[in-house]
């Protein structure tokens, strides 16, 4: 098949605005694919070279694709410098020397170059990500170079962008879900597949089951270990009062919540574990102290089971702040030295599998119980993992003075679960609420928005930005709605690093996925998450997160919701949050409407 027909295909759904439009021309690539190249087409189109949690990356620096740009598209290093600075897409950049060149009788290894195709771009990019050692890094642009001189300009924009892991489509995971249903399935069947998807967090997997052996063959998946399980989230509430009403009190569990790094934690009956994070990436070889504890608690029996990651002061046992934990991640040297000055614990809450017995559809009560029973008596434990501590069915009494015993044990506050409740594998839902501290007030809450824009500094922040656009994501539609722009809470240090941090992600027209009707400076693709706090939620006539959700409760029409006094609290959340995992709109909306009844 060829790679050309991929990447007119890209070309079209770039230029398309909607979600739903761009399904439909991806329907028409899927539907015309070969089944043997359909996962490859999918991961392709997810800007992967496999699924999520394989981490399979073909490892080339940007600053070495220019060179393999330069060599194979010619035109100067500082024209194409120019031209990734203002558009900070290197495929815009070998797109734009490629077409100059040939153009004007530029270089071309042959003269009529054999066709790439699909299988053949495949299999050198993951010949690139198998290069180790010493030279790899030559190797890897010799290997770009073999691509790119074959490549029509065209060709190159995409191939590129792969090589580098953003495909800038605007495509999230939920629109290759839609498109799948519509092509092997049916709309109505959707929901089948987005489960599917839930629980091997793998899309080419689901797109060959679906496609040989339609909605049937999906209902034959199961968890399996070393496959990450996309996680269960959690809505969230202002008042204890509120929570109790929500759930009752006979069918609520508390327990603390850490501020740490979540980790899926899979071991197997022979001792291997694989840990991934919330975003689904391998992290095992990053806490190997984490494996060695859960070997020890495991005893060669098989288990899925979740946990937060906090880090430990090595003298008092106290827990300190997630940046702390931060620290550990990506460490490839002095990984030895990183676990003493940070140690870890791991800390439980749920059990997803025992053995080979998959525990998904089982109630909460039931999965502690399983929990309890694998971790046994906390006096055994090893140092590294721990068991969250927990109230069940209390009254309103007990729960505020569980809630204080957080505060004061090092917690930033309680989940609240429903014990009837099922581990709903990539749903947010009720049966899950978090209250943290700052829920008391009026909306001195943390919220975690998403960077869609930035706007340039004036007087002591000139030649850094001065503001951000930030956005809430939509979860019906995919689309990042905008809520406040922010200007406080950052530091010098901050302020210098935003560039280069936001940097690979500056698009010259606004990202298809955000939706917003004010002008900014920089527009950026929606990926960095910022955790904010505020004064208090308003309706905005500018701002458009949340306007459909407010009307449809019967708001008059007004616009959306706006983050009165917004401040940066100085962390980023980007090792544990991916965009669409960041604050929705739906629970801003709630947020607001709890936020009036409050004032009567």
């Amino acid at each position: 098949m060829e790679f050309a027909l991929l990447a007119h295909c890209y070309e079209r759904i770039e230029q398309t605005p909607g979600r739903l439009e761009m399904a439909a021309q991806l329907v028409g690539l899927l539907q015309q694919t070969p089944a043997a190249l359909l996962p490859t087409v999918v991961y392709l189109t997810q800007g992967q070279l496999g699924a999520a949690h394989e981490g399979i990356e073909t490892g080339l620096a940007e600053k070495n694709l220019l060179k393999a740009i330069l060599r194979s598209a010619g035109g100067s290093k500082q024209q194409a410098e120019q031209l990734w600075v203002q558009t900070g897409d290197l495929g815009t950049v070998v797109e734009s020397l490629l077409a100059q060149g040939r153009a004007l009788g530029g270089r071309q290894t042959t003269l009529t170059p054999e066709p790439l195709t699909i299988e053949g771009v495949l299999e050198t990019l993951r010949q690139m990500a198998t290069t180790t050692g010493a030279g790899s890094q030559d190797v890897r642009i010799r290997l770009a170079m073999q691509l790119l001189t074959r490549a029509s300009p065209l060709e190159a924009r995409y191939l590129c962008r792969i090589l580098v892991g953003r495909l800038r489509l605007g495509l999230a995971d939920m629109t290759i879900v839609d498109a799948l249903a519509i092509a092997f399935a049916t709309k109505e069947q959707r929901d089948v597949v987005e489960h599917a998807f839930n629980i091997t967090s793998d899309l080419g997997v689901v797109a060959s089951v679906l496609s040989s052996q339609g909605v049937d063959g999906l209902g034959r998946l199961h968890i399996q270990p070393g496959v990450p399980i996309r996680p269960m989230l959690a809505e969230r509430l202002n008042s204890l009062d509120a929570i109790v009403e929500k759930v009752g009190s006979d069918n609520l569990l508390l327990e603390y919540k850490f501020d740490g790094l979540r980790l899926q934690a899979h071991v197997r009956a022979d001792g291997q574990v694989a840990l991934f994070s919330r975003r689904l990436e391998p992290v095992t070889a990053q806490f190997p102290d984490v494996c060695a504890a859960l070997q020890q608690m495991a005893k060669g029996r098989a288990m899925i089971v979740e946990g937060e990651c906090v880090p430990i002061e090595p003298q008092t046992g106290e827990l300190l702040p997630f940046q702390v934990v931060s620290r550990r991640r990506g460490r490839k040297v002095d990984l030895q030295e990183a676990i003493a000055q940070v140690p870890v614990r791991l800390v439980l809450f749920d059990c997803l599998a025992d053995g080979t017995t998959q525990l998904l559809s089982t109630p909460l009560v039931e999965r502690r119980a399983t929990l309890e029973r694998l971790v046994g008596s906390t006096e055994e434990l090893p140092p590294g993992v721990g068991l969250t501590r927990v109230l069940v069915r209390p009254t309103l009494a007990q729960a505020q003075e569980f809630f204080s015993c957080s505060l004061s044990d090092g917690a930033e506050g309680i989940m609240a679960k429903d014990l009837r409740g099922a581990y709903t594998a990539g749903a947010r839902g009720w049966q899950w609420i978090k209250f943290k501290r700052e829920y008391r007030a009026e909306m001195v809450d943390t919220v975690d928005l998403v960077v869609v824009g930035a706007y340039s500094g004036k007087g002591k922040r000139t030649g850094w930005y001065g503001a951000l656009l930030m956005a809430a994501v939509n979860p019906d539609t995919g689309l990042f709605e905008t809520v406040c722009k922010l200007g406080t809470g950052f530091t010098e240090e901050v302020l210098a690093a935003l560039p280069p941090l936001l940097g690979d992600c500056v698009v010259p027209l606004r990202d298809p996925r955000v939706r917003s009707s004010l002008p900014c400076d920089v527009h950026l693709r929606p990926q960095h998450v910022l955790e904010v706090i505020g004064a208090e939620l308003t309706r905005s006539p500018v701002h458009p997160a949340g306007a459909d959700l407010l009307e449809a409760a019967g708001a008059a029409p007004g616009g959306g919701l706006a983050i009165r006094f917004p401040r940066f609290t100085g962390r980023v959340r980007d090792d544990e949050k991916g965009p669409q995992q960041a604050t929705t709109t739906l629970e801003l909306v709630d947020m607001y409407q709890r936020q009036l009844q409050r004032r009567g």
